[in-house]
């Protein structure tokens, strides 16, 4: 064996060199990876032994792709195009041996040989549209000449994963070998194309596929209508189908060249940093700066939900999708057989979308027991209360979980806006004590807010936030404060919309610029979806334009009329009734109404959102901006590609926020006053993006 790096070596076995990577976690394409390959393909084309190549590698998983971490450097070692091009160069056949996954450029490599073969359970896919970028070493030109236009277009617009016997009957994988066996399943098809004299075609000889989307040129312009809902306010899918439209439309070098130009232009463009900024965000918010790494987790194996009415079946089916049994319990009967109705019920839907099959219904249901009595959580690790939003309620069910919970259980709370220690309080176990904020639907929302108490101890955060990324969550931590960070930042949008609307706006022109700027729907669509009357909404909701549609019965979308009016089949239009209640009620404050600018609505929805997010970092709610950011793009539709608000300010400019919050306070008065951290920040010249922000603003305060 021949060692070219720490990374690389090649060996001889039945006269095919065996070019091994092995560069954990994942086998990145770092410069050290790039450097041993080239070398490596060097050695073993100039070896007369070997008749043929493979390349294969250690771990876990094939080549995924290049270092994040690397993308916007300078390039150190070979780029990715020279491995590409030592590999083109080599005669002899090349067979990549492909397992665990193969993603982005790994499998741009992989295309470059000749045959590529992978176990079963192996996964190909480009998720580079998910950081904001494109294929950016050949997979734009070479993935259409072998799969065809419409399925490049899907797999490089989506970034989904397929199985290695999808990828083999679309011919991107020619050949499965036996799980287990994939060092001895390549060599041996190595040997079968030695034997046989099968040289395969170069991908950038093949031009039958391409030539099937030049006689059908519309198919771009139909993939782009049928995705634009999708698509709205990205730039990567564009620029994807754009490069895929320079494979079929030019020769393979010109085409080249068209993908490394959209590729520049994604990359230093702000969208991509954006959601390169977002993929470590979210991936940060599971890392507590003060508890370590190394902190003792408890083990969890059996979960009690209490209260079967609200959100206690979804918060249940959470664990049960993973394979933790739980006991639901409620003291009422009739309760207990709705809350079990609704979970067959979603999971029902779930098979017939085709997510779930039977067996596996079977399986989770199972694992689901009721009960209607208290004492039923004695052999529960985690009991989770999930009654009404009440605090005289929850602290009841906490001062008898006191009495009858085993000593070290979690005793989890499932609040938005109580306050965690006046719970805890009724316990002689605060430090077991913590809050979980599942987002309705609990089963579905990918966000978790973990509120830890004053007393929490740090092992059961730290518990808490493994569970939560077993349960497919997003964890994110935030000290005890009224409304969290989402709903806290929210209530001062909610605030500013009635003043928009009593000074001039109208519903739909706000919902037109916040929709414009890239959130699902404006907040009047979706206070008309939900239901004007909807309590869960709370106090965030109250207002005298909303009062007054109520008191109309004009409730929303379930009954045709809200802020807005709806035809037979939910399409939305301006109301002139709302609008009338609008204008009277500035007549009755005696507001004179005037025009309000785009602008202007956009300033007074987003920036005290900003300088509330400032005051949460100031309090030490939130540990890091990353962390708010990571809630508003999980759980309330902030654009992926703005990063989040902190950081979208920090795009914009912290004083270009701050000279806007003090004049909107001097005209508008003491609701603008700026956060201290704002002001702090743009003094320095620093931004939220800072990561030592708190420290500082700690030693700030304390001088």
């Amino acid at each position: 064996m021949d060692i070219i790096n720490a990374v690389v070596d090649v060996s001889i076995e039945r006269n095919v060199a065996i070019v091994t990577v092995d560069s954990p976690p994942v086998n990145a394409l770092s410069a050290d990876v790039r450097t041993g390959l080239v070398n490596a393909f060097r050695r073993a084309s100039a070896d007369p032994e070997a008749q043929a190549i493979v390349l294969i590698c250690k771990g876990k998983t094939f080549l995924v792709g290049v270092d994040i971490t690397e993308i916007g450097k300078p390039l150190v070692g070979p780029s990715v195009r020279e491995v590409q091009e030592t590999l083109e160069r080599i005669s002899k056949p090349v067979i990549a041996a492909i397992h665990g996954t193969a993603l982005g450029t790994g499998l741009e490599i992989a295309l470059v040989a000749d045959f590529r073969v992978a176990v079963p359970s192996a996964k190909a896919g480009w998720p580079e549209v998910n950081i904001g970028l494109l294929p950016g070493a050949g997979g734009t030109q070479r993935l259409p000449r072998i799969v065809g236009v419409e399925r490049a277009l899907d797999l490089l617009t989506t970034g989904r994963h397929i199985s290695a016997k999808t990828a083999v009957a679309m011919g991107l994988f020619d050949e499965l070998v036996d799980e287990g066996s994939l060092r001895g399943g390549a060599i041996a098809f190595a040997k079968r194309m030695i034997d046989e004299g099968v040289k395969a075609a170069r991908l950038t000889d093949l031009n039958d596929k391409l030539e099937e989307a030049r006689q059908r040129p519309e198919i771009f312009l139909e993939y782009r209508e049928e995705n634009a809902r999708r698509f709205r306010g990205f730039d990567a899918p564009e620029a994807n189908i754009k490069a895929i439209e320079a494979a079929v439309n030019l020769s393979f070098e010109e085409g080249l060249d068209e993908e490394r130009r959209l590729f520049r232009m994604l990359l230093n463009g702000t969208q991509s940093k954006a959601q390169r900024y977002a993929f470590f965000a979210e991936r940060k918010v599971a890392t507590v700066p003060d508890i370590p790494d190394r902190t003792e987790r408890r083990k969890i194996e059996h979960v009690g939900v209490i209260g079967a009415e609200t959100t206690g079946p979804g918060i249940a089916m959470n664990f049960l999708n993973v394979g933790i049994p739980v006991t639901m319990i409620d003291t009422d009967q009739m309760a207990l057989r709705k809350g079990c109705a609704a979970i067959q019920r979603s999971y029902e839907i779930a098979a017939k979308k085709g997510q779930l099959t039977q067996q596996e219904i079977n399986r989770r249901i199972n694992l689901l027991n009721t009960s209607t009595k208290l004492d039923s959580v004695s052999g529960c690790e985690l009991v989770i209360e999930a009654v009404s939003e009440r605090l005289d309620l929850k602290v009841d069910v906490f001062r008898k979980l006191d009495n009858l919970a085993t000593p070290g259980t979690i005793l989890a709370t499932s609040i938005s806006s109580l306050d965690v220690d006046e719970i805890a309080a009724a316990t002689s176990r605060a430090q077991d004590v913590i809050g979980l904020h599942f987002f309705s639907p609990a089963n579905d929302r990918g966000l978790l807010e973990v509120i830890r108490g004053s007393e929490t101890g740090a092992t059961v955060v730290a518990t808490v936030i493994e569970l939560g990324k077993k349960i497919r969550k997003v964890p994110v931590v935030v000290k005890n404060c009224s409304g969290l960070v989402g709903d806290r930042m929210l209530a001062q949008q909610t605030l500013e919309l009635q003043n928009l609307l009593f000074e001039g706006a109208l519903p739909w022109d706000i919902d037109r610029v916040i929709y414009d700027f890239g959130m699902p729907m404006g907040p009047f669509a979706r206070r008309d979806l939900a239901g004007l009357d909807d309590v869960d909404q709370g106090a965030a909701v109250a207002s005298p334009v909303c009062e007054a549609l109520c008191a109309m019965g004009r409730v929303g979308l379930k009954i045709g009329s809200g802020y807005y009016d709806y035809d037979h089949n939910g399409k939305r239009r301006p109301s002139a009734v709302a609008e009338r209640v609008v204008r009277d009620l500035a007549l009755d404050r005696q507001i004179t109404r005037r025009s309000i600018s785009n602008q202007e609505i956009l300033e007074r929805c987003l920036y005290p959102m900003i300088n509330e997010g400032a005051k949460i970092l100031e309090e030490g709610i939130a540990a890091r901006a990353s962390d708010i950011d990571t809630v508003w793009i999980k759980r309330y539709g902030w654009p992926l590609y703005r990063g989040g608000p902190m950081f979208w300010a920090d795009l914009v400019g912290l004083e270009v926020i701050l000279a806007k919050m003090r004049e909107f306070e001097r005209r508008y008065g003491e609701r603008f006053k700026p956060a201290a951290l704002l002001e702090y920040l743009v003094s320095e010249g620093r931004g939220f993006m800072d990561e030592v922000i708190n420290e500082a603003v700690s030693d700030e305060s304390s001088q």
